[in-house]
């Protein structure tokens, strides 16, 4: 069953006067910055990313930053809206879905969210009372609440026409705890790492992000070669610094751009080695960009502006084999190198390991020893059968 989503966004941050009349986005734990975002832009994007089919954000005021972040996520396809009281909830949420409810101010890995939705309602996301969940709600002597809730439409609605005027949040868990919700415990390494937390500050948001950005996704790859066991690991890095300091993706792609397009000049300068560094540099800042897009939420960007970088070292790379041999030797090398680059960026390369794919980033590595050693027309021959025989594996050991 499909369901929706509901973000509670009206708390104050800690030491900040309660006061949402003000306006002030900045007293608000949702105005936290997170991952590039506020943090409630951000708890959306990890709502939708688990299946939400629209998103609620119950806010106590509408600021022009909130009203910014609701313009992006429109425009990212995501189908959310404010809502301000519970009569507007009731009125706009849908009666045959189950709703996804997430706390104010917290911030829980994409994994938990994923196992919250593959349940059927109701079910609790919830951690073992210790010193280490006492910022958490408890709900009995045995766990407390981790922030999220998927509740069936029943007892949503049933709690939302209650009369009197109570905290939605609280009162929803708490129902749906007398209704003997199945419970999902959080491992306690989780709290420790800062995978599962509710933070009511700035200062806590900062650490949270780099106890759990530098280490989310490191399970998933798109990478052959050189990018996974050499790039991919600076790209880990870097990442999460750059989303601290509010670097967006679009400019690093630009600047890879730059970078590979100031390689090839160097190249057609004779300056063959320099020009394949940078050539490199760029596809780093390529793969960089993809694991910003990746921390922050965003789907896949496979559009041509993630592979124009890739492109121009393509056409490094006949530049190189054009000033060796004058004969476009490269043009072979380069045309099969982007069959893999498609390969890879579109997930069509089956079970092969990274290893066996020779992506861009391999045959500029490779080009750059075989220059020092050998040679670069030589090394433009002996990279082109490797190529030759990544494409020949991705073919003949992809599944029927």
């Amino acid at each position: 069953m499909s369901f929706a989503a509901v973000i509670c966004a009206s708390h104050a941050i800690a030491g900040e006067p309660g006061d949402m009349s003000s306006g002030s986005s900045g007293t608000l734990r949702a105005g936290l910055h997170f991952a590039g975002y506020s943090l409630v832009e951000y708890q959306v994007r990890q709502a939708a990313q688990a299946g939400a089919s629209r998103v609620f954000i119950l806010v106590g005021t509408v600021t022009q930053p909130l009203s910014r972040a609701i313009d992006r996520l429109t425009a990212d396809g995501i189908a959310v809206a404010l809502v301000r009281d519970m009569v507007s909830l009731v009125r706009e949420a849908p009666r045959d879905k189950d709703m996804l409810l997430v706390a104010d101010g917290a911030i829980i890995a994409q994994q938990h969210y994923a196992a919250i939705a593959a349940q059927p309602a109701n079910v609790l996301l919830v951690a073992d009372d210790s010193r280490a969940t006492a910022a958490l709600e408890r709900i009995d002597g045995q766990h407390r609440w981790a922030g999220l809730l998927l509740v069936s439409p029943d007892l949503l609605f049933g709690t939302l026409d209650m009369l009197g005027d109570w905290d939605m949040e609280l009162t929803l868990v708490r129902a749906a705890v007398q209704a003997g919700a199945h419970r999902i415990v959080v491992p306690q390494d989780e709290i420790l790492e800062g995978r599962v937390a509710l933070v009511d500050s700035q200062a806590a948001a900062d650490l949270v992000a780099q106890a759990q950005l530098g280490r989310d996704g490191r399970g998933t790859s798109r990478d052959g070669a050189v990018d996974h066991y050499l790039l991919r690991p600076i790209a880990l890095r870097i990442a999460p610094m750059l989303l601290r300091t509010q670097v967006p993706a679009l400019q690093l792609r630009i600047g890879g751009m730059a970078l590979a397009a100031i390689g090839m000049i160097a190249a057609m300068l004779d300056w063959p080695i320099f020009g394949m560094l940078l050539m490199l540099t760029s596809i780093l800042a390529s793969l960089t960009a993809d694991r910003l897009g990746e921390m922050a939420r965003r789907g896949p960007d496979d559009g041509w502006l993630a592979l124009a970088p890739y492109a121009l070292v393509l056409l490094g790379i006949v530049v190189v084999g054009n000033a060796a041999a004058p004969s476009l030797a490269g043009l072979p090398l380069a045309m099969l190198l982007g069959i893999v680059t498609l390969a890879v960026r579109w997930r069509r390369t089956g079970d092969i390991a990274p290893w066996a794919l020779f992506t861009p980033a391999t045959a500029v590595l490779f080009l750059i020893l075989a220059t020092l050693f050998a040679g670069v027309q030589p090394g433009i021959s002996a990279a082109t059968l490797c190529a030759i025989a990544s494409v020949g594996m991705m073919v003949l050991m992809r599944r029927a």
